[in-house]
């Protein structure tokens, strides 16, 4: 049964796309593709929602890749946010308004939000030493400052993170720092910002956290826990940044707000723009009413590097304001690799979305489609060329499209495309059918509004299968040699069927969808997920014709190609260890191997090493003490599936019992990467 109807309206946001490089697939997995379907869900089932995003536009990266491209911080944005803006648009990702951050109205907003705490003396001034460029005169923002990471050794590390570890790092945490502008050591030199001390909500931020237990992903939930126990400092919401929003103060002339602040802003700022544009009241979609049941849901799709922004620093934004609705969920998802590799902007190791677009004119639900059935919903996922080929060529062409087919080329063949019934109507007639897609249809149902949308796409499929089963058992093609009336109902019947399975197609292939309503020649207007599907006797189907084409493997072997010859830097030589010696099957099947989950992660006190990690066995949730922590951030890999020996016998490591041990894997190089499932298997699952 839908929740849906607990909430007045909905306000749903996709993460701010920076503009300063165009999309990838992985963007589309994380924050997009997701919140489209759950978007065009809502529309069909009739509620009030309003679909957020824009262009991000500020911030130092902007100025770094102008200085790269020796043009201006402008030229940058207005390019970038050109390309993703059409991108989107081709790609059929159904924002009600895309907008950008270097708007008038957001500009205004951002600084009325500044004052608004300001002037209640939220914020904490503070003088603190920040590295300066003397060659050219001007303090440096993190990304302006590398030098070699004290975690990995990484010689390229950046001020506020390194890229090759994944730490997150303050400029004076760098060893050796040097200046990009100059390329000199910078110097430290006193400031003065303004900051959110975030260890004054605290203690609302752990109990309003808690109480999201069980309803947000476990990896959200877990990464939120995660850096709550490691203790929330004060974070300075202005900068010393020559691109940006003014800070509005006169004592802080030449500075600028943090992007930060003025990004999540943005939803609200490109809300009130979408509410002037079509005579609505934005105050509704985002402020707190006097009545709780007329209050706004707020639900943020973002990947997992923006959790601790949208499920902390924001929330501690809005609650200091006080006039704001809170977000209902965060759906974070992991994130998508590609190749075996991480998906690389700087390495131009990507499938980018408007390549895509060009070299596969037309194939935006075939996109969609594998997408979707990868999505990292609760851990890291993996698009390959190979497997795009398999899903179209196996699932798309040879179910879903070949249903349709066989019934509009049979309907043809027997009955010149014409529906006649004796009883003037055409409805399902067939209770073990109709029962079955009700079943399916309150999965798909449950699904949908538990961010679960693979399964829910699995559930579209296996109406299809349903349809095929049914028509090969029904065989109209022989029964219309001996008994012309029941081929007829079969296939009125399939019809039916193929109306079910294009309602619900809509969320997920919504150009697959109006196709297969035209091929039938769907005269009831917009149909909805649960109308009643029937056709009048008499009623004209249009010619059949092919939904999805075969993927041909020079096709995939173009990508691929296309994909090696963009590495910029070559792989070393892979050099294995040497074989160990035979053992039997009778020694390996003592080893009980399990899936699990990473609970909570946090490092062992005095080691460099060891992380000290709560991992739900499907069995139990236990302690294991492993020797990760120079790979992964404790908080990166809260949610994370693994693969555990759980009947490892139990020791006292750093005075710290161990249960068990989880299984990596190690390149070349040395770097460990986790053994993980690839599809959503239950914890417990037995890996044999």
């Amino acid at each position: 049964m839908s929740q849906l109807n607990k909430f007045k309206r909905y306000t749903i946001t996709s993460a701010l796309p920076y503009a300063n490089g165009p999309l990838h697939i992985g963007h589309l997995a994380g924050a997009y593709l997701p919140a489209d379907i759950f978007v065009r869900y809502l529309r069909l089932k009739k509620q009030d929602v309003v679909y957020i995003c824009g262009s991000d536009e500020h911030g130092a990266a902007i100025t770094i890749k102008a200085k790269k491209e020796n043009t201006t911080p402008q030229a940058i944005i207005d390019k970038y946010h050109a390309q993703i803006k059409q991108s989107f648009a081709e790609f059929g990702i159904s924002f009600d308004i895309y907008h950008r951050t270097s708007s008038p109205i957001h500009h205004d907003l951002s600084k009325e939000f500044f004052l608004n705490l300001y002037e209640k003396g939220e914020f904490v001034e503070k003088y603190s030493e920040q590295y300066f460029d003397e060659d050219f005169q001007q303090f440096l923002a993190d990304r302006y400052i590398i030098g070699t990471c004290p975690n990995c050794s990484n010689p390229n590390a950046y001020g506020d993170q390194c890229e090759n570890c994944g730490t997150s790092l303050n400029p004076t945490d760098l060893i050796n720092p040097v200046s990009t502008l100059s390329g000199k050591p910078p110097v430290l030199k006193p400031t003065k910002h303004w900051y959110l001390p975030l260890d004054k909500y605290q203690p609302w931020l752990e109990k309003w956290i808690d109480e999201k237990e069980g309803e947000w992903k476990v990896n959200v939930f877990g990464q939120c826990k995660s850096w709550l126990k490691s203790g929330l400092q004060p974070r300075s919401m202005t900068r010393d940044l020559d691109w940006g929003i003014d800070v509005p103060l006169e004592e802080a002339k030449g500075k600028k707000l943090y992007v930060w602040m003025d990004a999540p802003i943005g939803y609200i700022s490109a809300t009130k723009q979408w509410a002037e544009d079509h005579n609505k009241d934005w105050k509704l979609y985002w402020k707190k009413q006097e009545k709780e049941e007329d209050n706004t849901c707020l639900i943020h799709f973002i990947g997992k590097d923006n959790i601790v922004f949208h499920c902390i620093i924001f929330p501690a934004i809005l609650r200091a304001h006080g006039e704001y609705v809170l977000p209902q969920n965060v759906p974070a998802n992991e994130f998508l690799n590609l190749e075996g590799d991480k998906l690389s902007t700087s390495r131009n190791h990507a499938v980018w979305l408007h390549e895509y677009l060009e070299e596969f004119p037309g194939k935006q639900d075939e996109l969609r489609y594998v997408l979707t059935s990868i999505l990292p919903e609760t851990s890291d996922s993996e698009f390959t060329w190979k497997d795009y080929q398999a899903r179209v060529n196996n699932e798309l062409v040879a179910i879903l499209g070949n249903f349709v087919n066989r019934v509009m080329i049979l309907m043809h063949k027997f009955f010149d495309g014409k529906i006649e019934s004796p009883s003037g109507k055409v409805v399902l007639n067939e209770p073990a059918i109709d029962y079955e897609l009700g079943r399916l249809y309150e999965d798909l149902e449950q699904n949908i509004e538990a961010f679960r949308f693979r399964q829910a796409l699995q559930t579209v499929m296996d109406m299809a299968r349903l349809g095929n089963k049914y028509l090969t058992e029904k065989e109209p093609w022989k029964t219309i040699k001996t008994n012309p009336e029941d081929a007829r109902e079969t296939l009125h019947n399939c019809l039916v069927l193929i109306g079910k399975l294009a309602a619900c197609m809509q969320p997920f292939l919504p150009s697959t969808a109006q196709k297969t309503l035209d091929m039938v020649n769907w005269q009831g207007g917009a149909i909805g997920l649960e109308q009643e599907i029937s056709f009048k006797s008499g009623h004209q189907l249009n010619p059949a014709a092919l939904l999805f084409e075969k993927v041909e493997d020079e096709t995939i072997a173009e990508q691929i190609a296309k994909l090696e010859s963009k590495k910029q830097t070559a792989a070393p030589a892979l050099q294995l260890p040497a074989a160990k010696e035979n053992i039997n099957y009778e020694s390996f099947a003592t080893m009980d191997i399990r899936i699990g989950t990473i609970l909570a992660a946090e490092k062992v006190a005095k080691t460099k090493k060891l992380l000290k990690l709560t991992i739900d066995t499907g069995l139990d949730k236990r302690t294991v003490v492993s020797g990760i922590a120079e790979h992964y951030e404790p908080e990166a890999i809260i949610g994370k599936r693994v693969s555990i020996l759980a009947n490892l016998e139990p020791r006292e490591i750093k005075g710290i019992v161990s249960q068990g041990m989880i299984l990596m894997a190690e390149d070349s190089a040395g770097k460990l990467t986790f053994v993980s499932p690839n599809d959503d298997l239950h914890n417990g699952s037995v890996v044999r």
